[in-house]
């Protein structure tokens, strides 16, 4: 008897963290945004200054949004995998494409552009911080548009 009160406190204990109802914390949204912000603004003033033409900021800059748009992709038919929710094998396998053809992009930029090794790997890095940032700021937002809806 006391075994079955002593796991069935501890299964109540269990329901009331945010964990089990799937609520992410305040400190880990603030700071996915923080890094998504920081990562996409990084990158954005590194091309602002950089000496290069017009034409290719363009593509750095246009590589960075298909990048972002391509991960949130990918997380999203994940999670509605996860979740059950039908997702087309077609557009789980394009959002992965995608996001593979994003990063082939940049790698091959950088490859061939007129840059010091120091800011290749800063757009290297601004990229991969903001494509990070952008699942965790997606898969936050859709945590708690759950939770709440289950209150």
């Amino acid at each position: 008897m006391e075994n079955q009160e002593l796991v069935s406190k501890k299964l109540s204990e269990k329901k009331n963290t945010s964990f089990e109802t799937g609520k992410p914390t305040s400190a880990f949204v603030t700071a996915s945004w923080v890094a998504l912000f920081v990562g996409m603004v990084a990158y954005c003033i590194g091309l602002w200054n950089a000496n290069m033409w017009l034409n290719e900021k363009g593509y750095y800059f246009a590589i960075l949004i298909f990048g972002l748009f391509s991960v949130i992709s990918v997380q999203k038919s994940v999670r509605d995998k996860q979740e059950g929710i039908p997702v087309t094998e077609a557009y789980h396998t394009i959002s992965w494409i995608t996001t593979f053809v994003s990063i082939l992009l940049l790698i091959i930029g950088l490859w061939n552009a007129d840059l010091a090794l120091s800011e290749k790997g800063f757009y290297g890095m601004a990229f991969t911080l903001s494509l990070y940032a952008s699942i965790t700021v997606q898969k936050n937002v859709r945590d708690l548009k759950l939770y709440n809806e289950s209150k």
